[in-house]
């Protein structure tokens, strides 16, 4: 966006969320993150604000699943937020205790894990990956990139021939249904983890057919919590995108919980 504003200084620039996050994805079935405290460990090691001021200058939002308030309808209050493992402001205690499970797992200074970073080979996977790879260094993880060029990026994470990858997720719809069955349904082709929990998909049903919206998005929250304190996809920041236009054009709305819809072009018009 400065670069445009930059070079067109008449233009007209929103920079709004997009309903899209940048999370991180664990082979739970490959070791050794079969293991669920290896896994606790990585979702303790992030800084999650330090992603957002390199790579956006303070411009993304932290959040669980659901697209985070106040433009997500159904995103996580800060306090609920804050009270999941990693999600804390003390970055220093939680990566602590990332150490201390990695002690408890026979890892330390003189025994590191190295390990295999996957990022689809462009900026917007393979920059963040290199901040990941720098941020695990503090829980004694050695990470070399593995940049996979897009024409085999999402049949690598279908084979599940990754062990850690760095991901982005856009969403059609700020919408419990579609985030909840489509990234975490038992079986569905994009939950690239392999996540499975049939108890807690009885609870994405349930909050389906609730027609009082209030308590549907108390279930949503207790359904999004659990999701992140199992490490289902370690969601790292939601991003934030930016749409410029010249002076003349009106009439065009941008939204603000979906990075694919509303592109409404039959109200836009142009004023000579």
């Amino acid at each position: 966006m400065q670069d445009v504003k930059h070079q067109a200084p008449q233009a007209i620039c929103e920079l709004v969320p997009g309903n899209a996050s940048t999370n991180l994805l664990v082979n739970r079935e490959a070791p050794p993150f079969d293991n669920p405290e290896l896994r606790r460990a990585l979702a303790l090691a992030l800084d999650r604000k330090s992603f957002i001021d390199i790579l956006a200058e303070g411009q993304g939002d932290v959040g669980g699943a659901m697209q985070p308030p106040p433009a997500g309808v159904c995103g996580m209050p800060a306090d609920i937020l804050a009270t999941i493992p990693g999600y804390g402001s003390d970055i220093a205690k939680n990566r602590a205790a990332a150490r201390e499970i990695m002690t408890n797992l026979g890892y330390g200074p003189d025994k590191r894990l190295a390990i295999k970073v996957a990022a689809r080979n462009i900026p917007a996977y393979r920059d963040p990956a290199v901040i990941l790879i720098d941020q695990l260094k503090e829980i004694w993880i050695d990470g070399e990139l593995d940049p996979v060029e897009t024409a085999n990026w999402f049949p690598k994470l279908a084979r599940k021939d990754y062990h850690i990858g760095l991901n982005n997720t856009g969403s059609g719809v700020d919408d419990p249904d579609q985030q909840f069955f489509e990234n975490y349904g038992c079986g569905s082709e994009r939950n690239y983890t392999g996540y499975c929990n049939k108890e807690l998909e009885k609870r994405f049903v349930e909050q389906s057919s609730m027609a009082d919206q209030a308590r549907r998005r108390t279930l949503v929250w207790q359904i999004d919590k659990q999701l992140q304190e199992d490490e289902a996809r370690p969601l790292i920041y939601h991003t934030r995108a930016a749409t410029c236009m010249q002076p003349q054009l009106k009439g065009l709305t941008i939204m603000v919980n979906s990075q694919y819809n509303g592109w409404r072009m039959e109200d836009v018009w142009l004023y000579r």
